[in-house]
């Protein structure tokens, strides 16, 4: 089932996500319709509370993304921490599905080392660069509710204030479903 993708000034983006404890049923569903809802709008990354849900989960598949070194199909990132992050960064474009319309170059670490439970609840530890480890670096913010526009500079956090208002006001129209935020 695809879900209403919330949008900027929604609560629930700013909520710091819930660890999970267990697998149920209703969870493994829930990543499911969050890989659909993924799909459907065009992303490579989803976190769960953009289709909101405080849990500490995100989605990601950059298999076809046009980054040759991305070649990494479909994960599930249950509680995800990020424990060390490389000294070499990188300007690349971002985008997001609940900032539609919107989108700036954003520096990042190159590398990451992440640690999750993968969706068996089996912990995995792993290193990640380029493509993958900037979507797991865009999400997790996600889910300690961080907007990838606040790694921006101030003068260019100021000029996309009138893009931030246009969404938050529900005047950006988008291929897939959105949660009304007025």
């Amino acid at each position: 089932m695809i879900l209403p993708v919330y949008t900027y000034n929604h609560p629930v983006l700013r909520q710091k996500a819930q660890p999970i404890a267990d697998l149920s049923d209703e969870i493994n569903a829930f990543v499911e319709n969050m890989f659909e809802t993924m799909y459907n709008a065009n992303g490579i990354g989803l976190a769960a509370n953009q289709v909101g849900s405080t849990l500490a989960m995100t989605v990601i598949d950059v298999a076809d993304s046009d980054d040759e070194d991305a070649t990494e199909g479909p994960l599930v990132l249950i509680n995800p921490v990020i424990e060390a992050y490389s000294d070499e960064e990188e300007e690349f474009e971002e985008g997001c599905l609940s900032l539609p319309d919107l989108r700036d170059v954003v520096v990042r670490p190159e590398a990451i080392q992440v640690r999750y439970l993968d969706r068996h609840m089996k912990e995995v530890v792993r290193e990640a660069d380029g493509l993958l480890a900037r979507v797991i670096q865009h999400e997790v913010d996600h889910l300690n509710g961080i907007y990838f526009f606040e790694r921006l500079s101030a003068i260019r956090r100021t000029l996309s204030q009138s893009k931030l208002k246009r969404i938050a006001r529900g005047e950006i129209e988008t291929e897939y479903p959105l949660f009304p935020n007025v």
